[in-house]
């Protein structure tokens, strides 16, 4: 059976210092899973979370550690009203810590993005409900890479302690 879907634009909001990662599970047990997932990266990690659920009482269940970040992420996830997403909202703390431990929780199907950057999520609609069809993550491409811009780039990387 062929069904119509619409499509909607969902900007995530977030103020400029905090990083997001959405992605799908499945499962209630996810909120509890991602939450010790997240405590275990570092003791100075802030984060709320929260996770949409696809069936039963179909509530946002949330968690975290600063509640300024919890009320941010749920308020995320119900703007998405993607069944089975989950947002993270990280301070002190980069994607790039905490990606791996999140991938290891079972329920965990996808990362789809992992950013500092502005998002806008293509929300697809149809009877059933609401998925992520597609993820922008910040502004296109202005330039190519030149010599001093990869110079630049190592330099970074080795100043904020990421590479020797």
């Amino acid at each position: 059976m062929v069904r119509t879907a619409s499509f909607e634009v969902v900007a995530v909001e977030k103020p400029a210092d905090v990083n997001v990662v959405i992605g799908q599970a499945h499962f209630i047990k996810t909120v509890e899973d991602l939450h010790e997932a997240l405590v275990g990266v570092s003791p100075h990690l802030r984060f709320g979370l929260a996770f949409c659920e696809a069936s039963g009482p179909r509530l946002v269940r949330h968690s975290g550690n600063d509640g300024e970040l919890v009320e941010l992420a749920t308020a995320n996830a119900l703007a998405i009203g993607a069944g089975h997403t989950f947002v993270v909202m990280l301070r002190e703390g980069y994607p790039l810590n905490v990606l791996n431990p999140l991938k290891a929780v079972p329920e965990v199907c996808t990362i789809m993005c992992a950013t500092a950057n502005p998002v806008d999520l293509v929300i697809a609609v149809t009877d059933q409900g609401r998925g992520i069809a597609a993820v922008i993550d910040g502004s296109p491409p202005a330039a190519v890479e030149t010599p001093d811009d990869a110079t630049a780039r190592r330099k970074l990387l080795r100043d904020i302690g990421y590479k020797l």
